[in-house]
Order: C-alpha cells, then sequence, then structure tokens
C-alpha cells in the first residue's frame, strides 16, 4: 500500500515535471521565433527602407543636375553645348532608370506600388516635355520650358517627396513591429524564470519530504 503511494506521488511529479519541460520548450521555441521577427524586421528596415530611401535623393539630385544642364543649354548659343548637354542629360536618365528598375526590387507596400507608378509616368511626362524644349532651342525652346517644363519638373519632385514620405511611414511600422516582438521576448523571458522558480520550489519540497520520510523511517525502525 505504501509502495502503491509513493509510486502515484512519483507518477504525478514526473507527468508535473514533463509538462513544465514541454512549457519551457514551447516558450523556447516562442522566443526564437520572436527574435527570427526582430532581425527580418531590422534586415527589412535597411534592405527594403534605408537603401530605397537613399536611392530617392540620389533620383532628386539627378533630377536637379539635369535642370540646371537644360537651363545652360537655353542659355547657350553653340550646338556644341547642346549636343553636350544632351549627352549628360541621358547618361542622367539612364542612371534615374537605373535606380528605379532597383527600387522596383525591393518590398513595396501598394501605396508604395502606386506612388511609384505615378512618380514613373511623370518621369516619362518630364522626359516628354525636356526633349521638345532641346529640339526646339531658342526662343521657342524657353518658351516651352516656362509653359510646361517647370511644371513638369516640379510634378515629378511632388511624386518623388510623396514617395519619400511613404517610405519613412512605413519604417515606423517596422520599428512598432520591432517593439511588439521584443516585448513578447521579455514576456517569454520572465515565464521562463517563473518555470525556473517553480522546479526549484518542487526540488526543495521533494528533497523536504524525503528527508521527512526517512526520519520516519529511522524512528520506526528504533522502535
Amino acid at each position: 500500500m505504501k509502495f502503491a503511494f509513493s509510486l502515484k506521488n512519483k507518477l504525478k511529479i514526473a507527468f508535473l515535471l514533463f509538462c513544465i519541460m514541454c512549457c519551457t520548450l514551447l516558450i523556447r521555441f516562442l522566443e526564437d521565433k520572436s527574435l527570427e521577427k526582430i532581425n527580418e524586421s531590422f534586415i527589412s528596415m535597411y534592405n527594403d527602407r534605408l537603401v530605397p530611401a537613399t536611392d530617392l535623393y540620389f533620383i532628386a539630385e539627378n533630377l536637379y543636375y539635369k535642370n540646371e544642364i537644360l537651363q545652360g543649354i537655353l542659355l547657350g548659343d553653340t550646338v556644341v553645348q547642346l549636343s553636350t548637354g544632351i549627352a549628360k542629360m541621358n547618361k542622367h536618365n539612364r542612371k534615374i532608370d537605373s535606380v528605379i528598375k532597383k527600387y522596383e526590387l525591393t518590398l513595396l507596400v501598394k501605396q508604395e506600388k502606386s506612388f511609384l507608378n505615378e512618380l514613373k509616368k511623370a518621369l516619362v511626362f518630364q522626359q516628354k516635355v525636356e526633349s521638345g524644349i532641346l529640339n526646339a532651342v531658342g526662343i521657342e525652346g524657353k518658351g516651352i520650358y516656362e509653359s510646361m517644363g517647370k511644371n513638369a519638373a516640379n510634378q515629378t519632385l511632388a511624386k518623388l517627396s510623396a514617395l519619400i514620405k511613404i517610405q519613412s511611414n512605413v519604417g515606423k511600422e517596422l520599428i512598432k513591429d520591432s517593439e511588439v516582438f521584443v516585448s513578447g521576448t521579455k514576456v517569454y523571458s520572465t515565464l521562463q524564470v517563473i518555470l525556473a522558480i517553480v522546479i526549484g520550489i518542487m526540488i526543495v519540497a521533494i528533497v523536504s519530504a524525503s528527508n521527512a520520510v526517512k526520519i520516519q523511517s529511522d524512528k520506526f525502525n528504533l522502535n
């Protein structure tokens, strides 16, 4: 009878320890997942936000240089300056196209895709206007620049600015997600500490119970 009672208690303790072990493994698994998500968020922050944002500013820089070249051509009188200016503008256009293609390969949210399409349309329109200005040159070219060229350039910059702002907003969302995952990791760590304390209490209780049984057994033998 005493053996059966002892066996029953041992089975209960073994089952409880098994449950605690399973909980510990589950918590560890969830903690690893959280750390993985945090790592993914930081990688995405760099690859899909920081680098593309720098590229977008690079587009703005090229647009600025193109405008300077165009104004220089309109103020110049020689064919040599015109041909050189056109070559330089084409070079900047290729750089912009290259950056746009690179940007399209990054992770884009729905709003980003929409604004990117708007920017691409604005760039195509601006290049058409610039071609018209360069083909006309002289007084006619200056007239096209004043009536359409400036507005086309401003529209492109406005679309680019909107896309840059979206980059910032999406970056903030990624930071919020990371904060959630960090909070989850803290919770898992706290649960692990609690389980460790529970295991410690159980070990002390088992040792105390064993000592009590041993003392009672010794007293019984003495009697």
